[in-house]
């Protein structure tokens, strides 16, 4: 499917859309980082196709952008957590509090101030405490995945197979900071990634912004976050290539990301959306936990 705006388009168009007013020509360059030129140009093509005029975006921008909107979330929080015991051997990994506040509230919280309406929790290992987060959130749907405990979080996948165009997929265990980065459209699949020198984190390779390779450890690569966009046309895809790939011999040891970014990488273009180091972060073990949130410490 032909996409009706260009990316410069979108990014100019979706500005007018989350701030509600006439931007001016600097404050979107400054934004975008394109030249005030490029701003020129584009509002130029906007304003020409009937999507903003002199009051700001137009009803007809706003349901040109209706085809970006992020419809759904999905979260994989099936897994056991085994790096943060001892907490999580009566916790799940995305309950566990940290200062106070659920793991993954955060991130749910982050979904709804986004406007997205639609959240599915894949649950697992102790799913009857997931129950809790309805008293906040009663709009979640759960879907249990009675796999986890013999199959990688490629079971977590194929359970929600049905539910990932046009949806975010969330590994449930990550402590946001800057909740800005969960955005209300989105242009094309991605995976937030930070630029590293050196890890020795699972991380990407890309070429013109593009993941090419996922790979454990690097240098000049981008650190890979568990946080991905699945546009409509690669949702589709991806409900058919998780079964295939589940299905094959050693199926069931794949982590889910690889049946798009490994074992189907030729069908799909999936870009790098770059955050910072401070946005978000996974905490991988107990003493972690300990440093972040000192009421641990105390014994």
């Amino acid at each position: 499917m032909k996409k009706e705006l260009s990316k410069k388009q979108f990014d100019v168009l979706e500005q007018f859309a989350l701030n509600n007013t006439n931007l001016s020509q600097r404050h979107l360059s400054d934004i975008t980082n394109y030249s005030l030129g490029s701003i020129n140009s584009i509002i130029k093509e906007l304003s020409e196709q009937g999507c903003i005029d002199s009051n700001g975006i137009t009803k007809k921008g706003l349901d040109i952008l209706e085809d970006y909107r992020v419809k759904k979330a999905v979260f994989f929080a099936a897994g056991f957590g085994s790096r943060l015991v001892p907490i999580t051997l009566n916790t799940p990994k995305p309950l566990v509090r940290v200062n106070g506040k659920r793991i993954i509230d955060g991130l749910l919280d982050a979904v709804i101030a986004a406007g997205i309406e639609e959240i599915i929790i894949v649950r697992g290992y102790l799913s009857e405490q997931f129950d809790q987060l309805l008293y906040k959130y009663p709009m979640i749907k759960f879907i249990d995945n009675h796999l986890y405990n013999e199959a990688n979080n490629i079971s977590s996948s194929l359970v929600a197979k049905d539910y990932l165009a046009n949806a975010y997929v969330f590994e449930a265990d990550l402590l946001i900071y800057n909740p800005s980065i969960i955005k209300k459209y989105q242009y094309h699949s991605n995976f937030l990634a930070i630029k590293k020198d050196v890890t020795d984190d699972w991380c990407f390779e890309e070429k013109e912004g593009i993941i090419t390779k996922e790979k454990i450890g690097g240098t000049n690569c981008y650190q890979m976050v568990g946080i991905s966009y699945w546009d409509r046309e690669d949702g589709k895809k991806l409900s058919k290539h998780i079964e295939e790939a589940f299905n094959m011999p050693g199926g069931k040891e794949l982590y889910w990301e690889q049946v798009p970014l490994v074992k189907f990488k030729d069908e799909y273009k999936v870009e790098i959306r770059e955050c910072k180091d401070g946005d978000i972060i996974e905490i991988d073990t107990f003493n972690e936990l300990k440093q972040i949130d000192k009421s641990y410490s105390v014994k």
